[in-house]
């Protein structure tokens, strides 16, 4: 082969396909979205609901006189790999933040997930603290601390590395979600591109493989070593939505998927019930799944009710543990006769009212004002430009003895 076809052979390797072609058809913050991701989103959050409630491996957790392996013993033994639901999240995380920080600026894209995030978890520790205070009052035991220096290490969104416990008990994976913004806010001040973000998954799991090597504790936390697999395949998802699927990307999630599922032990290790082969063969069906919805005709999906679905994943997931968990025991504890999968059904459906009516009145709402305020700050006006008419002129009197401006401005 001669050396022009050898450049030309690394040239189509290399260089993405046209843009044109696959074109994303969406924005997380604004315009269209990918129904289908949407989708993808509610499945992940309703199997993290069936594990807090039907697969939960703490015995006894609906009371002495309900077991939940006895009750529905094939729901429970589904249900138990629902935290699987967590990593889902991740792998849809590395693709719609990726979506998310193209063509933006770094400071608009903190603005976005600041505006994003904030509101609707304000709304929900504030929540979670007010029914643990009431139940205080009333004389029984509150499961969330109500206490006022917790509360406020909770508003932070990063309770765990303040040393507080977390008010609702899912938001650590929120401060994952916030360090893997941190490492993407990094990379747009360099610049976003096809090749840089290929480049950045690869030397990020590389720099994660190495301090997993020197059991390096800080590096583990920095660089997520934990899930950057996910991250990673996610992000590579995106760009093959974006440019198209080529051998590079195929590379990259391959890599970042056997990562994934080789450190996947450790999060096995922590759930007793699980086994790695079933929950390796879960999670690559999910990435199955985020590839279809990314690449084939499942990306034109429009609809409504499944991006409606999507928009109330967020709220469900903050409050379908510390609140949802909550009701259903006062139901079971209140109703015995209803029985134990009847009170959890109701829990359920009471944190999806409650999801949509956060979603309503925060997200709609705080979420744009939030936005529009904090957008506004990145370029303030000078604050003589922000004067009422009329008050340079009520300085030209007695206390006005010169005009401050130069001559001929």
């Amino acid at each position: 082969m001669s050396e022009s076809a050898v450049r030309d052979a690394a040239r189509t390797v290399l260089r993405p396909a046209r843009a044109t072609r696959t074109r994303p058809a969406d924005a997380p913050d604004g315009g269209g979205r990918l129904a289908a991701i949407d989708a993808l989103r509610l499945l992940a959050a309703l199997a993290v609901a069936a594990y807090h409630y039907v697969g939960t491996p703490t015995p006894r957790f609906w009371g002495d006189t309900h077991d939940l392996p006895q009750a529905a013993p094939l729901l429970h033994a589904v249900s138990g790999y629902g935290w699987l639901g967590v990593e889902a999240f991740f792998l849809i995380s590395g693709f719609v933040i990726c979506m998310s920080c193209w063509d933006r600026t770094p400071a608009r894209f903190a603005v976005s997930r600041i505006a994003r995030l904030f509101p609707l978890y304000w709304a929900v520790v504030l929540l979670v603290v007010a029914m643990g205070t009431v139940t205080v009052l009333i004389g029984q035991r509150s499961g969330a601390p109500t206490d006022l220096r917790t509360t406020l290490g909770n508003l932070t969104m990063i309770p765990g590395p303040l040393g507080v416990d977390f008010t609702a008990g899912v938001a650590w994976t929120l401060w994952v979600e916030a360090r893997f913004y941190l490492l993407m806010g990094a990379l747009l001040l360099i610049g976003l591109t096809y090749l840089r973000v290929v480049a950045f998954g690869f030397l990020w799991l590389l720099l994660a493989s190495i301090g997993r090597e020197l059991d390096s504790a800080v590096l583990d936390e920095l660089l997520l070593s934990q899930y950057v697999g996910l991250f990673v395949a996610g992000i590579a998802c995106y760009l093959m939505h974006r440019f198209g699927p080529n051998p590079l990307l195929w590379l990259l999630t391959g890599f970042a998927w056997c990562y994934t599922l080789t450190v996947l032990q450790d999060r096995v290790a922590t759930h007793p019930t699980s086994g790695w082969p079933v929950s390796a063969a879960v999670l690559t069906g999910f990435l199955a799944l985020l590839l279809l919805a990314g690449l084939s005709r499942m990306r034109h999906l429009r609809w409504r009710v499944l991006i409606y679905a999507g928009a109330l994943t967020y709220p469900f997931y903050l409050v379908h543990q510390s609140v949802g968990i909550p009701v259903a025991r006062g139901v079971l504890k209140a109703v015995p006769d209803l029985g134990l999968l009847p009170s959890i059904s109701v829990g359920l459906l009471f944190s999806l009212l409650l999801a949509a009516v956060l979603n309503r009145y925060v997200d709609r709402r705080l979420g744009p004002l939030l936005r529009r305020h904090l957008t506004t700050a990145l370029d303030p006006a000078p604050a003589a430009a922000r004067r009422p008419r009329g008050q340079g002129r009520a300085l030209a009197g007695p206390l006005a003895t010169a005009d401050p401006r130069p001559a001929g401005d």
